[in-house]
């Protein structure tokens, strides 16, 4: 007789009794799955790995610790069989075929009544891969394939574009620091989906040129201000594209909320009504130092690190920053936004007793081609940046630890 292809199914196995036989690697992985389903998850095994010990001690599935016995499969919706009994195996798949449960096992799936395909999940949807028989199993092959299609979704590479009407909205993202490789995946996707693109100046650029054809990209630094400040105009921009209906993505350097004025753009999408969704990003704070191989802590030079925000000098009235109890600090310390103070900050770290030989690294345009470090002193700090005509966007690390992971040459 001709073997028949698989036929697929989604089981819902939320509060229905699963059994799970063995506690090894292959339960370790497979049970993560049926625990997200909300199965009544039973694990008969007399030993299991740490991972899947810790599920059963936080309540996730009952352990019975033992061998199989007949009668486990007894009004159970579904079995994995993953012993390395083979002859236990055989009497538990024998068990399920009388009961009609549906049974994979891990060590023959020619004699199984299911298989698992290889899976992956993409914003609410759930990628399964099955061969179309037995025979011409290649667990690899499922895989590979799964994982082209997943990643596809969340890049953005592969656009499977929705159908049913969409609800107004915007999502805030977080770019990270440059590099168009380091934005996540949930935001690449939520790029590749969108109608319009409000981009700040700082974040990937190199994303914007893979965008489709119909969708708008406004540049934030250009948005005709009128009467509005800079950043009315902008909230205005996001709330008058969603109002139309469409996707629209507020792409920004960094994280929204690390000096990005993200909660300003959500206070007022909400105050007019709009949902919002926030994309959290890679901080330029830590990616470019560790670009640059500087680790913003370290064991036994650095238990902390602090991060502020230059844009205002520290005798400005308006500064928030208590730079005298920053100097009394002995971790590091980065600056964002502060080349063009860095001068005074200096200068003041040192008064309040912070020792003017305390290394210092810039970092300009950190995670791009253009990347750039330059090293230098509080003492010497500002004149280096004037020599090297160090220009913003720049990261400032100071700190022992700029000094960690240097080769004696540098």
């Amino acid at each position: 007789m001709a073997e028949h292809p698989a036929y697929p199914v989604g089981l819902r196995l939320t509060g229905r009794r699963v059994v799970v036989l063995g506690g090894g690697q292959v339960a370790q992985r497979r049970l993560p799955a049926l625990i997200a389903a909300g199965a009544d998850i039973h694990l008969v095994s007399p030993e299991a790995t740490p991972s899947v010990e810790a599920m059963a001690d936080a309540g996730e599935l009952t352990w019975h610790r033992r061998p199989y016995a007949e009668g486990d499969l007894a009004e159970a919706w579904y079995a994995l069989i993953a012993t390395s009994d083979a002859e236990a195996n055989a009497h538990a798949s024998g068990e399920a075929e009388r009961h009609r449960v549906w049974c994979v096992r891990s060590d023959d799936a020619d004699q199984a009544t299911a298989w698992t395909p290889a899976t992956g999940t993409s914003e609410g949807v759930t990628i399964a891969v099955l061969t179309l028989n037995a025979r011409g199993r290649d667990p690899r092959h499922t895989a590979a394939i799964r994982d082209a299609v997943v990643e596809g979704l969340r890049d953005g590479t592969l656009v499977a574009p929705h159908h049913r009407t969409r609800a107004a909205g915007v999502a805030l993202v977080g770019g990270g620091p440059g590099d168009p490789d380091l934005i996540t995946v949930r935001g690449r996707r939520l790029l590749a989906e969108a109608d319009v693109v409000i981009a700040d100046r700082l974040g990937p650029r190199d994303l914007l040129a893979e965008l489709p054809p119909h969708v708008e990209v406004i540049d934030a630094a250009k948005i005709p201000y009128g009467r509005f400040m800079a950043q009315e105009a902008i909230n205005n921009a996001l709330i008058e594209h969603a109002k139309q209906g469409k996707a629209v993505v507020r792409l920004k350097g960094g994280d929204p909320y690390v000096f990005g004025r993200g909660m300003e753009e959500l206070q007022a999408l909400a105050e007019a009504g709009i949902a919002c969704t926030v994309v959290p990003g890679i901080s330029s704070s830590i990616s470019v130092p560790g670009a640059a191989g500087i680790p913003v802590t370290h064991r036994g030079v650095a238990h902390e690190f602090t991060v502020v925000s230059g844009h205002v000098a520290p005798d400005d009235e308006r500064s928030l920053v208590d730079w005298a109890s920053l100097a009394k600090l002995t971790g590091t310390l980065v600056i964002l936004m502060g080349v063009d103070k860095i001068g005074r900050i200096a200068e003041t770290l040192v008064a309040h007793g912070k020792s003017p030989d305390t290394p210092v690294a810039l970092v300009q345009e950190g995670t791009t081609a253009a990347q750039r470090r330059v090293d230098a002193t509080l003492a010497t700090v500002a004149e280096t940046v004037r020599t090297r005509e160090v220009k913003p966007p720049a990261v400032i690390v100071i700190g022992e630890v700029v000094d960690v992971g240097r080769q004696p040459s540098e």
